[in-house]
C-alpha cells in the first residue's frame, strides 16, 4: 500500500526519491527516475540563480512530472582570517605535490538560501512541486512565500527536536537522515553535540513522534532497504549513492572507479573538506586530515573553496584522490545502470520483499 502522501500530495506511484546530490544529480538523472515513477531531484545550493534556473529548464525539457529542487539553509559563514591562512598553509604541501599552488585567500562559495533573495524570488516563478531544506530552516516569510506559491516542503532532520522545529514550521514531510548517509551531514548545528543516529532508529522515532509523513534516508540502495523503512513507519526512501554510479550521475572517472573499489568498505565523516561534517569515500584528503580539530577548519563554505582547488589541480594531472567522493555506508551495494532502470529495479524489489 502506497501512502497517500506519496501518490495524492506528490503525485507520483512509488515511494522512492532520488536524493538532490549536488555536483553529482543532473536533469538528466532526475527526470529518468520521475518518469520511472519516484521524484527525482536536482541540488542547487551549490548554483547561482542563473545556474539553478537553467537546471529546472533542462529538467523541464525532459520531464511533465513533478520533482524536487534542494536548497542549502545554514547559517552564513563567520569569516576568520587566521584559521583561513593556516588552513591554507596546512594544505600547502599538497598543491606543491602537484606542482600547483593554493588560492592565496578563500572564499564563501555558496550563498546561503537563507539570504538568497534572487533564490527565492526564482523558486517563487518556477514553483517546482517541491523544495526541500538542507541544514536548517528559513525564516518563516520565506516559507510562507513558498507554501503560498503551492510548493510542498521537504526539511532534513537527524534528530528528534530538528524533525520538530520542521514542523513547528510547517514543512509537509521530514526527510529522517541517518548517520550512515553520505554527503553532507544535515545538521543543524554542526557544532552541537550530534547523537548520530542511525536511519532506522531515526525513521522510527520519528514516525512514532511527529504527525508529519517521514522520508526515510541514509545508506538505502536496493528495495530490501527501501522495505524496512516503510515498515518502520516511512512514507518513502530516499536514495543517494545508489544512484552515484548510474549512467546520467555527473560523477566523474575516479569517483565512479572508487566506488567499485576497496575504498567503498571504509567511508569516513569529515568536515575537513567542506567545513560541515559529511561522509565521504576514504582517500587521500580525508587520510590529510583525520587528527584535526573543528577549530582548525575553516566555516562552511570557506573550507570548501580550498578542497575544491586541491580536487582540480589534482584531477588535471589524472590525481583524483582529493575529491570529494561523497557515499553513504551502504556504498559497496552500489550498481551500475541507467537512473530509469535503477528506478524500476528497485520497485520489482520491494515488491519481492
Amino acid at each position: 500500500m502506497i501512502h497517500p502522501f506519496v501518490l495524492d500530495r506528490l503525485g507520483i506511484r512509488l515511494p522512492i526519491i532520488q536524493a538532490p546530490m549536488a555536483g553529482v544529480a543532473s536533469p538528466a538523472m532526475a527526470a529518468a527516475v520521475c518518469d520511472a515513477g519516484g521524484l527525482g531531484s536536482i541540488g542547487v545550493g551549490a548554483s547561482n540563480v542563473q545556474g539553478a534556473r537553467q537546471m529546472i529548464a533542462a529538467l523541464r525539457e525532459r520531464t511533465d512530472k513533478p520533482f524536487n529542487v534542494n536548497v542549502f539553509a545554514h547559517q552564513p559563514a563567520r569569516a576568520d582570517a587566521r584559521v583561513e591562512a593556516a588552513w591554507i598553509d596546512r594544505l600547502r604541501p599538497c598543491f606543491a605535490a602537484i606542482g600547483a599552488a593554493p588560492p592565496e585567500r578563500l572564499h564563501e562559495i555558496y550563498t546561503s538560501f537563507v539570504a538568497d533573495d534572487a533564490m527565492l524570488e526564482m523558486l517563487l516563478a518556477a514553483r517546482p512541486a517541491v523544495v526541500s531544506l538542507h541544514f536548517g530552516l528559513p525564516a518563516p516569510e520565506r516559507l510562507r512565500a513558498l507554501r503560498d506559491a503551492g510548493i510542498i516542503l521537504f526539511a532534513s532532520a537527524t534528530s528528534l527536536t530538528e524533525a520538530r522545529q520542521g514542523a513547528a514550521a510547517g514543512v509537509d514531510a521530514i526527510v529522517a537522515q541517518g548517520f550512515e548517509a553520505g554527503g553532507h551531514r544535515g545538521v543543524f548545528d554542526p557544532d552541537a553535540p550530534d547523537d548520530q543516529l542511525g536511519t532506522l532508529a531515526l525513521t522510527r522515532i520519528l514516525a512514532r513522534s511527529i504527525d508529519l509523513p517521514v522520508i526515510a534516508a541514509g545508506s538505502i540502495m536496493d528495495g530490501a532497504g527501501i522495505a524496512a523503512a516503510l515498515a518502520l513507519g516511512a512514507a518513502a526512501a530516499q536514495l543517494g549513492t545508489a544512484y552515484v554510479a548510474t549512467d546520467e550521475s555527473l560523477a566523474d572517472e575516479g569517483f565512479r572507479t572508487a566506488l567499485f573499489s576497496e575504498a567503498a568498505h571504509h567511508t569516513t565523516m569529515t568536515r575537513a573538506l567542506s567545513g560541515r561534517p559529511a561522509r565521504c569515500l576514504a582517500n587521500r584528503f580525508t587520510a590529510l586530515t583525520t587528527a584535526l580539530s573543528p577549530a582548525d577548519v575553516p566555516a562552511y563554505p570557506i573550507a570548501y573553496d580550498l578542497a575544491k582547488a586541491l580536487h582540480i589541480a589534482a584531477k588535471a594531472r589524472g590525481d583524483y584522490g582529493f575529491g570529494a567522493q561523497w557515499a553513504g555506508q551502504g556504498a559497496p551495494l552500489a550498481r551500475k545502470m541507467s537512473a530509469g532502470a535503477l528506478t524500476r529495479t528497485l520497485a520489482d524489489e520491494v515488491k519481492g520483499v
